[in-house]
């Protein structure tokens, strides 16, 4: 996720909070999508997009806080 912005999110990650609880939660989100994506018998179909649409929104929010450290100089 973001690959141009590494370095920052390494950064952001040990200063950061809010942007580390977000990151750790969008890679939880991930981790729980692929199992149930891998046995669809474990989760319906409803939970994966509900899902999907949580990690969207975080990613969301993961971006608008690197946009705003890289326009600061972060």
């Amino acid at each position: 996720m973001f690959p141009e912005y590494r370095d920052l999110i390494s950064r952001l990650k040990n200063e950061d909070a809010r942007f580390a609880r977000l990151f750790e939660e969008h890679n939880d989100l991930d981790h729980q999508i692929i199992r149930l994506e891998s046995n669809p018998v474990t989760g319906g179909l409803d939970q994966i997009d509900d899902l999907k649409r949580q990690k969207l929104r975080l990613k969301d929010q993961l971006y608008e806080i690197l946009k705003r450290a890289e326009s600061e100089g972060k």
